[in-house]
């Protein structure tokens, strides 16, 4: 099974985004994936409050929540047949809970946007993966997409150099598009749009699937016990 985490401290950087589109594509592709917020905004789970039954289930885990009624562990399970967890994680996330929130993760994606102060949390966020959460450059589990970037201005080309100081890779550069307000307004991801409306969109994603697929996921042995989403924190 792959752990994806989409992490930035920094709010507004396009991790429910990027977190919903990722599940909308491992469901196009018939991977079983479960969906879990961490964000008190509940921003994924509203996305797939809008999902329909005629479309492709996806399994949603309110991480944010608590309930007396029942167990933490019980609340955070995940199906025995997912294949994919994704995790959009909260704002202002506490560094000290990175080792946690990363355990067992066959990837980290880092959406930055396009302007200083986001590339300066950027740079805090990544430091505090390779210095508090112990991810090491050379396990390859941290990449970095640039979000919402317009080419050829001058705040693009100052996020490219300094991306490229971080030895971090940015997998990929995605545009900022309407269909992605589109997508979210109904509760689908762009992998569930016309193709002939989101060709550039998808062509963006490409290099985003293609890096994921290259990432290892974690064996769960035959007859394993009900797996939780705190077992593999």
């Amino acid at each position: 099974m792959q752990k994806i985490v989409v992490l930035n401290p920094k709010g507004g950087s396009g991790k429910t985004t990027i977190a919903t589109n990722l599940a909308s594509y491992f469901a196009v592709a018939g991977l079983k994936p479960t969906l879990m917020d961490l964000d008190a905004q509940g921003s994924s789970m509203r996305w797939l409050s809008k999902r329909t039954k005629d479309q492709i289930a996806i399994h949603g885990i309110a991480g944010y929540e608590r309930n007396p009624r029942v167990t933490r562990s019980f609340a955070m399970r995940l199906p025995l047949d997912t294949e994919r967890l994704i995790v959009d994680t909260a704002a202002a996330l506490d560094p000290q809970r990175l080792p946690e929130i990363t355990r067992n993760a066959t990837a980290v994606l880092v959406p930055v946007l396009p302007s200083d102060i986001d590339i300066h949390a950027a740079a805090k966020c990544i430091s505090d993966l390779l210095l508090i959460a112990k991810i090491r450059r050379d396990e390859q589990r941290i990449a970095v997409i640039a979000n919402r970037v317009k080419k050829n201005t001058l705040v693009y080309r100052s996020l490219m150099r300094f991306l490229e100081t971080l030895r971090i890779p940015v997998i990929s550069t995605l545009r900022d598009s309407q269909n992605y307000i589109k997508a979210a307004e109904a509760g689908v991801g762009l992998f569930e749009m016309k193709p002939y409306l989101v060709r550039e969109d998808l062509e963006q994603w490409q290099p985003i699937v293609n890096w994921l697929m290259q990432r290892r996921g974690v064996e769960i042995p035959p007859g394993s016990p009900a797996l939780t989403a705190t077992s593999l924190w």
